[in-house]
């Protein structure tokens, strides 16, 4: 699901996970929340799910905020939400060789392939990533979040909202 990308949209929501692994469908889960919210119209809401070299190709579009919504495990309680700057193209260190198995590029890869095609294509990559990231409790082989992250995904809708409507008042 991609909600209708207007042209020069400046903001890309991509919903990040594999649905079949438990708790890494959160971003998923959000993208779908998101897509039924009443966004501001230079917003664009993909389920990139575990595309990632889509995701890449896709962000040649041109867009000036990226914003991953996805699982990410740092060591807290499960449900626990994050708000990571991953800084700009410049600031992000240069990756060594880029994987190009496409349904096992880390939000990381995909930002490293982006770099790496817009430096070879001259075409200009988000000046902002942002990820909004959950805690998993489990990640095993099933379908369905954990109760813990389940109950995280409103408030992160609300926080990707909040984020877009800030970016869009730029």
């Amino acid at each position: 699901m991609t909600t209708s990308v207007p042209p020069g949209s400046r903001t890309l929501v991509a919903g990040v996970g594999n649905i079949f692994l438990g708790d890494d469908g959160f971003g998923v889960e959000v993208a779908r929340r998101l897509a039924q919210e009443e966004l501001p119209p230079e917003v664009a809401v993909a389920d990139i799910g575990i595309r990632g070299v889509h995701l890449a190709y896709q962000l040649l579009d041109g867009y000036d905020t990226l914003v991953i919504v996805d699982a990410t495990a740092r060591g807290s309680e499960p449900g626990t939400l994050y708000l990571i700057d991953a800084g700009a193209p410049g600031d992000r260190p240069a990756s060594e060789g880029v994987p190009l198995d496409g349904h096992r590029m880390s939000p990381d890869a995909v930002l490293a392939l982006l770099d790496a095609l817009c430096a070879g294509t001259g075409a200009t990559p988000p000046r902002r990533t942002l990820v909004v990231g959950c805690e998993p409790a489990c990640i095993d082989e099933a379908i369905g979040l954990s109760p813990q992250v389940d109950a995280a995904v409103p408030e992160a809708v609300r926080m990707v909202t909040d984020l877009v409507r800030k970016e869009a008042a730029v």
